[in-house]
């Protein structure tokens, strides 16, 4: 009953929206709304440009962003019908929101759980830097060590390999493994678990915590997720490899970066444009000033290496930009590329970006990101990228490496056991991105079922 009549909600908002503009401003207010959406494509090309070109043209890019979107603005005060369009503006995101929600189909089958018994010698890794100090804040370590863990809290000014921290605990007898960190330390310490085939144990007490958001675990309490050391359930979840050369299965697992071995991640591996900007030693002091620095020469390709990107589909040539991913993010969040709905799926998600003009750059903005000819997103068992280079930089869990080529990444499916609360938020799941033809669909349709004459 509720999607239906958010449907019906985002209709009627739709076609409010076009009537106002019609009935208050006649004639002149379609033509004003073609300057509307003229403005925004002027405004997304005036963003391409800033990007890939430096000096005066970069200055008449930024001068063309700030003197459009004014410009709009003053045709529609000097023809009286800037509330007219204001309140048409806020009709359309009224619809837009509406159709969205109607969207969200029922939550899918959450990932199974599996009874798991209480662990006799638990260890735990806490980075005390991590979430600008969530460990000391939350005091996760004398919670942990009350609940019979063994805790080692990393020196913030001595560099410590955690790998061999947990295989060092394996050796000791340690029978689960977990680490309060950031994404990059927990795939570190999730490959010794697998190896040992242990369970793994995730605290919330990074940053953007993104593996943690996508188990359902709390972000916001760090200190709920020791419940999983006395109350837990088990979940087995997909874990993402690396293999920098060599050939694509390895004959015994090997946890270091070296070539011919394997990169462990939980949530993603980039390449291209944010891996090479990344690991320039100037995006540390000024990360704004280095992106803009470097830019120009990595989106025109005239420096970087040259990518392929080889899967179960279509090979992308000459990509800037390649998300692989521990299975498929959603499409639709506001905030990008946000959440999961499984970790267990056994595929890679893969997003490939090419922009090579302005016009492609308006085309994408203009549908939000969603769609457009310079975006590519699909599914695979395993990638490979290669380039026209010995060694690339990538991206992993926000960290950066650099691996000789060809890089093949697969999943191990279900190899990782999570152990989580039992009583947990959960995974919420964002809006699909907006359809009319489906809210239209979907509106008209449940009406006829619910009146008993069944659908279309």
């Amino acid at each position: 009953m509720g999607r239906r009549w958010a449907a019906r909600l985002s209709l009627a908002a739709g076609v409010a929206a076009l009537l106002v503009l019609v009935v208050f401003g006649g004639l002149v207010s379609l033509v004003l709304m073609g300057v509307g959406w003229a403005g925004l494509a002027l405004s997304a090309a005036g963003v391409w440009w800033m990007l890939t070109h430096t000096g005066r043209i970069r200055v008449l890019a930024v001068l063309l962003l700030v003197a459009v979107p004014l410009a709009v603005l003053a045709l529609y005060a000097a023809a009286g019908l800037l509330w007219v369009v204001l309140v048409s503006l806020g009709l359309w995101a009224l619809a837009v929101f509406a159709g969205r929600a109607a969207l969200v189909e029922d939550a899918p089958a959450a990932m199974p759980e599996h009874p798991a018994r209480r662990a006799g010698r638990p260890f735990l890794i806490m980075n005390p830097r991590s979430g600008g100090g969530k460990v000391a804040r939350f005091r996760l370590a004398e919670r942990a060590r009350a609940l019979g863990a063994e805790v080692v809290v990393l020196d913030p000014d001595r560099p410590q390999d955690v790998a061999e921290l947990a295989r060092e605990a394996v050796r000791r007898g340690a029978d689960l493994l977990g680490v309060a960190g950031g994404d990059g330390t927990q795939a570190l310490v999730a490959g010794v678990a697998v190896a040992h085939d242990l369970p793994f144990v995730v605290i919330s007490a990074g940053t953007r915590n993104h593996f943690a958001l996508d188990l359902g675990l709390d972000r916001k309490n760090p200190a709920g997720c020791l419940e999983a050391l006395t109350d837990g359930v088990e979940l087995r979840v997909d874990l993402g490899y690396l293999r920098a050369g060599g050939p694509a299965e390895p004959e015994e697992p090997e946890e270091s970066a070296e070539p011919g071995t394997e990169v462990v991640f939980v949530n993603s591996a980039s390449f291209g444009v944010y891996a090479e900007v990344v690991q320039s030693p100037a995006y540390r002091e000024d990360k704004v000033r280095t992106i803009l620095a470097m830019l120009p020469d990595l989106l025109a390709q005239e420096s970087g290496a040259r990518l392929s990107v080889r899967g179960d589909g279509p090979v992308l040539d000459a990509p800037q930009a390649v998300l692989v991913s521990n299975n498929p993010y959603q499409r639709g969040d506001s905030a990008g590329l946000g959440r999961r709905e499984r970790l267990d799926t056994g595929e890679l998600g893969v997003l490939g970006i090419h922009v090579g003009n302005a016009a492609e750059a308006a085309e994408l903005l203009l549908h939000g990101g969603q769609q457009g000819r310079g975006l590519t997103e699909t599914t695979a068992r395993e990638v490979v990228v290669d380039a026209d280079a010995p060694v690339i930089p990538v991206g992993v869990d926000g960290e950066a490496l650099t691996l000789p080529t060809p890089v093949r990444c697969r999943l191990a499916a279900g190899a990782l056991r999570v152990r989580v609360p039992r009583h947990r938020p959960g995974v919420r799941l964002g809006a699909p991105p907006m359809d009319w033809r489906r809210v239209r669909r979907l509106a008209l349709t449940m009406g006829r079922a619910a009146a008993g004459r069944g659908p279309a």
